[in-house]
């Protein structure tokens, strides 16, 4: 009976060993690297400095293109309470990874409202965002490439209560993980 239970336990102490020393050998399988693409634009883009070179593009189908460019408005990156700033009609996230680099996203957002907030986590170097109305005009907010850590942003205010079709964005996380949130705010 000893011996049994002798072996049992060294069995078992066998069966240990073997799985923490596999637990040690991590192996990280890299995944197929994304398709890249020159970022594109179309014209009269307000932007006139070098924009990203390659870019992973995640598509979404958009109901109106571009039409007409407005001036374009710089980046503040005026923080602002997300607890008061007003109610929300729509929010939409994407969740960007470093080894990706560059980013080129679209949010469809289709809704009336006020304000775009631009919700943070993690830290985002972002090139622009270019907010298209259902009439076609489009407004470019230049973020100059600069990174922006964790926060809520007042990204673009409109209080004439107009339709925001869908917002673009060029990004790319400077943490491993980065998620930008978009929050549209009622009129």
């Amino acid at each position: 009976m000893k011996n049994i239970l002798v072996a049992g336990l060294l069995l078992g102490a066998s069966v240990l060993s073997l799985d923490s020393a596999d637990a040690a050998r991590v192996v990280v399988r890299r995944t197929a690297r994304a398709p890249r693409v020159r970022v594109t634009v179309r014209p009269g883009f307000p932007i006139r400095r070098a924009l990203p070179g390659e870019v992973v593009v995640r598509t979404a189908t958009v109901r109106v293109a571009p039409r007409v460019y407005l001036a374009p408005v710089t980046f503040a990156a005026v923080a602002v309470a997300a607890s008061h700033s007003g109610p929300r009609v729509w929010n939409g996230s994407e969740t960007l990874a470093r080894e990706e680099g560059w980013t080129d996203f679209t949010m469809n957002v289709d809704r009336r409202g006020s304000a775009l907030l631009l919700d943070i986590d993690g830290t985002a170097q972002i090139s622009f965002a270019e907010v298209v109305f259902e009439n076609g005009d489009a407004q470019v907010v230049d973020f100059n490439d600069r990174v922006h850590a964790t926060g809520v942003y007042s990204l673009l205010d409109f209080r004439d209560g107009r339709k925001v079709d869908h917002v673009r964005v060029v990004a790319k996380a400077d943490t491993r993980d980065s998620v930008i949130r978009l929050h549209l705010l009622a009129s």
